[in-house]
């Protein structure tokens, strides 16, 4: 299969020019070993059940005999032998080079080790696949290019059909769903979900676990996505249904956070003088949309019709691609939402300050309202700004992103963009 091009490749580029090891984590099945290997000249794959054991044991005995081979060396699932963290910073440490070393993994992130590898071992984070990076998407908007130099932006049109973008967020962005047979690719996707119940989810840190509570969790997580709703909310939907305390389904949720399947995205305090309004409850989000319709059973069909469920999966499918599009500018997600019921769907944050305010709407008849309330979050940023010492930045950029054909410029500085016309 030819390689597909992915954002990650120009970050793990940087990641081993300038140091001596990068480490991709990530969630399972989004191709950080693929990737990788595009860049490694040896390897060891420590999930390889033909050479398993013996690697094991010889990461046990004497790690460093698995340094020998030509570098970068890629060690693939590295959480399986964690001695390798070490001995990987001791050796970058006394060879004073840089780019030897790639480590993957998918919930390595908490595995526990003497050393942090702060200044040799760098990490980055690899998603699922964008819409722009399976082709669905034509790329006319760039995201960097829209902060850099806002005004070169007249409008756009996207080739992506509503029908398609169902299907789209119902694949999900797995490398193996995209590239693989027509009638079977949302299937790769469902078994991914099944794997995370039934086998995951006990072996992200050798717990056993109970896969059809797990289903039921991820379920309740699925009704309440892209919501603020309390996790007792969640719990009681869950509580409901089994006998089962909320400190056994907080140890779940914390399993399924470590797996990259749930994610919680934090609210954003802007500084303002309101901020004693800010509810600062977190966003519930999955990593990528499939797995939320996997969690809620449905698919394509009934989503066609269905579109207060679908406008939550598009949010979902928006977050997973401004994460990406972003990340080359170390880009953070949050969101806002006062006492005042003045939200703002997504607040993007990059590494140099800039920022940008953003509500996802999947019909153009929304985006009037977004835009509105766009203005208005603006507004009162700039009113708190008279009165305060240390003034917030006005946003950088006001964007409503649809599900729509075509995207322009507003009048009130509000751009208008179809998520199939973005990339980074």
């Amino acid at each position: 299969m030819i390689y597909k091009k992915r954002i990650a490749d120009e970050i793990l580029d940087t990641k081993l020019k300038y140091f001596g090891a990068a480490l991709i984590d990530g969630p399972k099945g989004c191709g950080k070993t693929t990737t990788a290997k595009q860049k490694a000249k040896s390897f060891v794959e420590f999930q390889d059940e033909n050479n398993r054991k013996s690697l094991l044991m010889l990461a046990d005995a004497n790690p460093d005999k698995l340094l020998e081979g030509e570098t970068p060396r890629l060690f693939d699932e590295w959480q399986d032998a964690p001695q390798i963290w070490g001995t990987v910073r001791k050796s970058v440490d006394d060879l004073q080079k840089k780019g030897l070393y790639i480590l993957t993994g998918s919930s390595s992130r908490f595995v526990k080790t003497p050393h942090t590898g702060n200044g040799r071992i760098s990490t980055m984070t690899m998603l699922p696949m964008t819409l722009y990076e399976s082709g669905e998407s034509n790329g006319s908007v760039s995201l960097e290019n829209l902060f850099e130099h806002p005004e070169d932006f007249d409008a756009c049109t996207c080739d992506l059909s509503y029908d398609e973008l169902i299907h789209a967020a119902c694949r999900g962005g797995w490398p193996d769903s995209i590239f693989g047979e027509e009638g079977g690719r949302t299937a790769i996707a469902r078994n991914l979900y099944r794997q995370i119940c039934q086998t995951d989810i006990s072996n992200v840190d050798k717990v056993r676990r109970n896969p059809e509570l797990t289903d039921c969790i991820l379920t309740a997580c699925a009704r309440n996505l892209c919501t603020t709703s309390a996790y007792k909310t969640i719990y009681k939907d869950v509580i409901s249904n089994r006998l089962v305390s909320e400190k056994t389904i907080t140890n779940y949720v914390a399993a399924l956070k470590k797996l990259y399947v749930i994610e919680d995205i934090p609210a954003w305090d802007p500084g303002i003088k309101a901020a004693t309004n800010i509810k600062f409850a977190p966003k519930h989000n999955f990593i990528d949309p499939s797995l939320a319709v996997d969690a809620l059973k449905t698919g394509p069909k009934e989503l066609e019709t269905d579109f207060g469920t679908f406008g939550s999966i598009f949010e979902s499918l928006c977050l997973r691609d401004l994460k990406a599009y972003s990340s080359r500018h170390d880009g953070k997600i949050y969101h806002y939402r006062d006492r005042n019921n003045l939200r703002t769907d997504c607040v993007l944050c990059l590494n140099d300050g800039k920022y940008a305010l953003i509500d996802f709407r999947l019909g153009q008849g929304q985006a009037d309202e977004a835009a509105k309330q766009l203005c208005r979050m603006e507004r009162l940023i700039g009113k708190s700004n008279k009165a305060s010492e240390y003034p917030t930045r006005l946003p950088d950029l006001k964007i409503v992103i649809t599900g729509t054909k075509v995207g322009y410029r507003r009048d009130d500085g509000v751009f208008v963009i179809p998520i199939g016309c973005l990339k980074d």
